[in-house]
């Protein structure tokens, strides 16, 4: 008769992946210079960084394989260090300090001049800097940075005078009409409002310069090339045009406006919303019988700014890339 080959113990298995468990669970727990001692007579287990980031290195290469390396990398742990993502005490007592401001806009200045160099011309800076603290600002400020975003007029009512007054603030939000006079009156150093998206907006800011005295103000129109409800913005079009025109025209008010070029907030992922503000941009410089190249483009955030300005970005808006993510709970 044919000989029918014994099946393996039930039990094979279960002894397997209970001793590759213990094994990984003894290569997380115990020091590099211990492993080779028994349990009981091991040293306690140090508790510095280095260990602790070795232990969760080791940890996301059991879980998900080589390519935690990567993600693991002598570079991506450095930024993780600066920003607090390590997990160490060390790491978290280094969130929100001078040393991560400066790592985040290092790195952001050095691929920015990268991708500048790449298209050969210089694209500016600001630095977004909306619910975060004045002390973070302060270091990038004495990092060298200059320009500065915020998205809520009240903010930067309150944080311009505690900081140099040559700094240039820049807002970047949705500004309600009843919130323009106080960012007027009072950041002097208030230098563009990037998010202009009616006449009723463009007007009462001239109204405002007027009142307050002021030369001049320098402001972007908001352009939707998305189309998602959550943006604001005019569409590429006619009323887009009319009111570069009538803000290009230069009459009261709005002869205290300067219109320096267009901004969006772009779908994420969707270079085709550059595109759209290259086009956008392309018509009105046509309707005001201007070079294109005379009206910057404000686009690109942290997560797309190379690609911004390989479009044509002339103005990158970059905030948690440079003071880590962002805590909306006190916002709201």
């Amino acid at each position: 008769p044919a000989l029918i080959p014994a099946p393996r113990p039930p039990h094979f298995l279960a002894l397997f992946l209970a001793s590759t468990l213990f094994l990984s669970a003894r290569a997380l727990l115990l020091p590099a210079q211990g492993r080779n001692q028994a349990v009981e007579t091991a040293p306690t287990p140090p508790t510095s960084p280095q260990l602790k980031m070795r232990r969760l290195s080791n940890l996301g290469f059991l879980r998900l394989g080589g390519g935690c390396r990567r993600m693991f990398s002598p570079r991506n742990m450095d930024i993780a260090r600066a920003f607090g993502t390590t997990g160490s005490a060390q790491a978290q007592g280094q969130a929100g300090s001078a040393e991560g401001v400066r790592a985040g806009l290092e790195s952001v200045r050095t691929r920015l001049q990268s991708v500048s160099e790449e298209v050969g011309r210089d694209v500016e800076l600001i630095a977004v800097s909306k619910t975060k603290p004045v002390d973070l600002l302060q270091y990038a400020y004495d990092a060298g940075q200059r320009a500065f975003g915020e998205n809520y007029a009240q903010e930067m009512v309150e944080k311009a005078p505690q900081l140099p007054n040559d700094i240039e603030w820049h807002f970047i939000g949705k500004l309600q009409s009843n919130k323009v006079n106080s960012i007027i009156k009072n950041v002097p150093n208030l230098k563009a409002v990037h998010t202009v998206t009616s006449e009723k907006l463009a007007r009462k800011l001239g109204t405002a310069c007027e009142a307050a005295n002021r030369a001049s103000l320098d402001i972007y129109l908001q352009v939707d090339t998305s189309g998602e409800a959550t943006k604001n913005g005019i569409e590429a079009g006619e009323d887009l045009y009319k009111l570069a025109d009538l803000i290009a025209g230069q009459e009261k008010p709005f002869d205290k406006l300067n219109l320096v070029g267009l901004m969006t907030i772009g779908a994420i992922g969707d270079l085709n919303c550059f595109e759209k503000l290259v086009d956008a941009r392309k018509r009105v410089s046509e309707k005001l019988s201007v070079e294109p190249q005379t009206l910057k483009l404000s686009m690109g955030m942290s997560g797309d700014f190379e690609e911004a300005v390989r479009h044509g970005s002339s103005v990158v808006r970059v905030g948690s890339t440079i003071f880590g993510a962002r805590d909306y709970s006190k916002k709201n």
